[in-house]
């Protein structure tokens, strides 16, 4: 299992997590799928769950509220960029065209975070651990394989963050229209232009990718479950990928790499 044993470096992917409008039906959906194990949280972190996967932790799943009795946010999944300081990084944020949607939180003896936008309007989390540092397995079935940025403007996206979180975003080989996230000349994350076929008014918005040992025999047991396909499995230089949502609709995809 590739176990993650060092600290991310900064403006790595580092962990992702689902707000969900029910906690207790996006935690069984996630079990049934990947195999991920975890219960409701304790109060005083709002129920958050760290779910794992053998054991080690692999994504976060909370309970969406709803500010001022409005309506549940959407259920998303949320890429966070890990940073050795939150207070620094939301300074550059905001100095560069971001919004800080969150101050900086202090998460307990785990670490310290904050939600922001890009200025093309995706939304992204970065983390500052302590005692946490992120996602302990990943590429591996069932955990984080892939991060990736489908924005309005790369350009406007790429100058962003190489100046707020100091990636780089060179073009990803001979690829026309994609550029890799990277930081000390390793390849962390993808970034795109969002798909002119999306539906109107779709958002820039970070991609969160599952590894899966079979692509298909897991989207007939997402649909199973009651989840739906955007996109259906397909063969691509990278593996076979599908593009689908949980049954609260939150959009993630799963790939079998190559």
């Amino acid at each position: 299992m590739p176990e993650v044993t060092e600290r991310y470096l900064p403006g790595t992917p580092c962990w992702v997590d689902l707000m969900a409008k029910n906690q207790q039906e996006a935690l069984d959906f996630y079990r049934d799928v990947f195999g991920w194990q975890g219960e409701i949280g304790p109060a005083e972190f709002g129920g958050y769950t760290v779910c794992t996967l053998n054991g080690r932790p692999v994504a976060g799943i909370g309970q969406a509220e709803a500010p001022d009795g409005a309506p549940p946010p959407p259920a998303v999944w949320t890429t966070y960029l890990a940073t050795e300081d939150a207070d620094a990084a939301l300074a550059a944020i905001t100095a560069n065209g971001g919004t800080s949607l969150t101050p900086v939180l202090e998460v307990g003896d785990t670490g310290r975070m904050l939600v922001a936008l890009d200025p093309t309007g995706a939304v992204f989390g970065l983390w500052q651990p302590l005692e946490f540092p992120g996602a302990q397995v990943v590429n591996e079935p069932g955990a984080l394989t892939w991060n990736e940025l489908h924005t309005t403007d790369p350009d406007v996206a790429r100058a962003f963050y190489e100046a707020a979180l100091s990636v780089a975003t060179p073009p990803m080989g001979s690829a026309h229209h994609y550029w890799q996230f990277s930081v000390n000349a390793r390849t962390v994350g993808g970034l795109c232009p969002l798909d002119p076929e999306s539906p109107a008014g779709t958002p820039s918005h970070w991609l969160t990718y599952f590894a899966v040992d079979d692509t298909d025999s897991t989207v007939d047991a997402l649909v199973r479950r009651g989840g739906s396909v955007l996109l259906p499995p397909a063969d691509s230089p990278w593996g076979r990928v599908a593009r689908v949502r949980d049954p609260q609709g939150a959009a993630f995809a799963v790939v079998r790499s190559a």
